[in-house]
């Protein structure tokens, strides 16, 4: 369990993501408000899920920003347990949560996991 907090310690200050373990799969919750299946790029590539997000912003005309904090673009990368995979991996978003289910196994060659909406 401490390579899954590990992890959690490298992901950047604007992602908040939950590591989750079953006996044959991993579950990786990541917070995206304003990201859809259309905007989010996940792969894992040598061990590593690396996520590449876009986010929309729906700003009301009569406000203004006084702060802004979160950025539009958002690049993550999130070193995984051994083993997990990308092979056979699902991912679905809903309302900006983003759930990717990777599979655990000794080998598999690394692939891109299809973001569907929720």
């Amino acid at each position: 369990m401490s390579a899954l907090r590990d992890a959690l310690r490298d992901l950047p200050d604007a992602v908040f993501a939950d590591l989750l373990e079953s006996e044959d799969a991993y579950l990786v919750v990541v917070d995206l408000p304003g990201a859809t299946a259309d905007t989010v790029d996940a792969r894992v590539d040598d061990g590593t899920l690396r996520l590449e997000v876009q986010r929309e912003k729906d700003l009301p005309a009569e406000f203004r920003y006084l702060r802004e904090n979160r950025s539009l673009f958002l690049d993550a990368e999130l070193r995984l347990p051994p083993d997990a995979t990308g092979k056979g991996a699902e991912a679905t978003i809903k309302r900006g949560v983003l759930e990717l289910t990777l599979p655990k196994t000794s080998t598999a060659p690394d692939e891109s996991i299809p973001v569907t909406d929720g």
